[in-house]
């Protein structure tokens, strides 16, 4: 039996039971995938974030993938952050550690001020589309609303305010039925500068409580509308999540804390 080391992390939180919960499993190399994507499904958060040391790599010293209990996915900030969060919790000479992916290039997280930390994810511009069937499954009148969309499966709807997005009641069986799209909803915030909530029902999770992902398409939606680079977002879901946010050119830098809860081994 083999004992792998687990951490579970409360990401863009500064508090348990807050954030966005994740798994974090270091390897020394790659089990096979239908390996990784049990374990994911056994873990049953929104993401788990496998990473192991790579050598030779001028650009990154780890790499990493994420899977959902039902996928492996291009791209997931929170998971992302508690990895981080993980590495430079054990080793205090470091001030950042960067990742290699497989799709969404080499990420990185660093320490930033009060504890904190700040993930460097790419700025992902969506364009105008029409989405009836997503505006139809979150329950909602086209004309009411702005549709945009992302190739790398981003549908960005924006609603007129934040009580609009608190009240949304999706019919996840349709939303799900347009496969493993990231669904973002936003609004005008009223303690922070924006809100969001966000759904993902074709990769297994109908809401999930803190998406550094969707900000990846947020933050230069919002950064064009708002004015100005930089500015705060709070994530509605029943946990909530606070991010600080800046498009710095082709990225965009998400602040936040995270918090440990579980700590131990997996057998396998």
């Amino acid at each position: 039996m083999n004992r792998l080391p687990i951490t579970q992390v409360d990401a863009f939180a500064d508090r348990p039971f807050t954030g966005n919960p994740a798994a974090v499993m270091p390897l020394e190399t790659w089990l096979l995938d239908e390996v990784l994507q049990a374990i994911a499904e056994e873990n049953n958060v929104a993401e788990t974030a496998f990473f192991l040391p790579i050598k030779g790599d001028v650009e990154a010293d780890f790499e990493l993938r994420w899977f959902t209990p039902a996928l492996e996915v291009a791209l997931c900030g929170h998971a992302t952050l508690a990895t981080g969060h993980v590495i430079l919790s054990a080793d205090p000479r470091r001030d950042a550690v960067r990742f290699r992916t497989r799709k969404a290039g080499v990420l990185t997280v660093a320490r930033g001020l009060d504890g904190g930390y700040e993930l460097a994810l790419p700025a992902y511009r969506p364009e105008p589309l029409p989405l009836p069937a997503i505006v139809a499954a979150l329950g909602l009148e086209e004309s009411a609303v702005e549709t945009f969309w992302h190739s790398g499966g981003y549908a960005l709807v924006v609603l007129k305010d934040a009580a609009a997005v608190r009240a949304l009641d999706p019919d996840f069986r349709k939303l799900g039925a347009e496969g493993d799209v990231l669904t973002i909803s936003t609004a005008p915030g009223e303690q922070t500068d924006i809100v969001s909530r966000v759904f993902a029902p074709g990769a297994g999770i109908d809401e999930d409580p803190v998406t550094g992902s969707a900000h990846a398409v947020l933050v230069p939606w919002w950064a064009e509308r708002l004015g100005r680079i930089s500015f705060s977002a709070w994530q509605a879901s029943k946990r909530g999540g606070r991010l600080a946010c800046r498009l710095a050119g082709e990225q965009v830098v998400l602040g936040g804390r995270c918090t440990t809860v579980i700590e131990g081994y997996f057998s396998l």
